[in-house]
């Protein structure tokens, strides 16, 4: 090389990184064909690290703090290119910087229902969606495992590998627990313990770090939910016979409203809710205490007679049929 060139040969004095935007995890110093000024400095922040990497090799690796670059602070690279210990040239190297700060507010979420099986429902299909946080905390297995040579490498090149990972350890996490649905979703801050502590060596081993890990929400298809929701309504309900009283108690006084204004009609549906509410208690009472081999339907007995009107059978004492709310002699 000529002392011209040598001359007009640019020299890196200064090598820092400010992050000009957030979502950036790597980040490689351009060089080209510039060199590293011998006793040139480097900055590395609070949030950052930095490697030097020599023909595709990780050389030296740098935390938080200001160095000034010769063999005392380079020694991997100086025995890489087998400089004495007084070397005075320019050298060459790829720096890369990577951001170590903390990546809040990540997404993840079930695309498709899981598979699952459950102790009091059996086969059931789950949905789930939460967010979690990391940092970077390993750059050398970062940069040999995800980002390589990279210019820049974003939080968003990472997301779909991170979030199947999750969806992968949340589906082994329950598989594992044979807890059953309703406990999971009463106990959502539980299982997010448990999911973290099977995720963290999958992000260690890309060299992060889980920080958190919220389950936000837990739901069934709604075809299940539709299912589940008739089941706990069943539950609710409790003794039928009670229900069913509850139920007379409240038609009474829709029953006579919808008979119209004046004494006669209020008279008339106080009469058609309570031979409604009646013929409801009868049938109650036979559907569970009628012994075996009884009348057949539709036949009359001591306690019943035919409606004069619609021909069905009904209590003997009502005074309006609860079919077709014919009066009753």
């Amino acid at each position: 090389m000529s002392l011209r060139d040598f001359i007009t040969k640019q020299f890196i004095d200064v090598i820092e990184w400010v992050e000009p935007e957030e979502g950036i995890l790597a980040y490689r110093y351009p060089m080209q064909d510039r060199e590293i000024q011998n006793g040139g400095k480097l900055t590395v922040r609070d949030s950052q690290a930095a490697i030097f990497v020599n023909e595709g090799k990780v050389a030296d690796i740098f935390g938080p703090g200001l160095y000034t670059l010769t063999t005392a602070t380079l020694p991997i690279l100086t025995y890489l290119r087998n400089w004495d210990k007084a070397f005075k040239s320019p050298f060459k190297s790829d720096v890369y910087f990577f951001s170590a700060r903390i990546q809040t507010d990540q997404h993840w979420g079930t695309q498709n229902p899981i598979s699952i099986r459950d102790k009091e429902f059996g086969a059931i299909r789950l949905r789930g969606f939460g967010i979690y946080s990391y940092h970077l905390s390993d750059a050398k297995s970062f940069y040999s495992k995800i980002s390589g040579t990279r210019d820049l490498y974003r939080v968003a090149d990472l997301e779909g590998q991170l979030r199947n990972t999750i969806i992968a350890k949340m589906t082994d996490a329950f598989a594992a627990s044979q807890v059953p649905f309703l406990d999971m979703a009463a106990n959502q801050g539980a299982l997010a313990e448990k999911i973290s502590e099977t995720l963290k060596p999958a992000f260690t081993e890309y060299g992060l770090t889980l920080d958190t890990l919220v389950v936000e929400n837990l739901s069934l298809p709604d075809e299940l939910q539709k299912v589940l929701d008739q089941r706990i309504s069943m539950n609710m309900l409790g003794d039928m016979g009670k229900y069913t009283q509850y139920q007379v108690a409240q038609s009474i006084p829709i029953a006579a409203a919808n008979e119209g204004g004046g004494a006669v009609g209020i008279g008339a549906g106080l009469g058609a809710g309570v031979a409604m509410g009646q013929a409801m208690m009868e049938a109650v009472k036979k559907s569970t205490s009628a012994p075996s081999g009884g009348a057949a339907p539709g036949t009359p007995t001591a306690e019943t007679k035919f409606c004069s009107e619609c021909g069905k059978p009904i209590p003997r004492s009502a005074k309006f049929c609860p079919e077709c709310g014919k009066p009753q002699v």
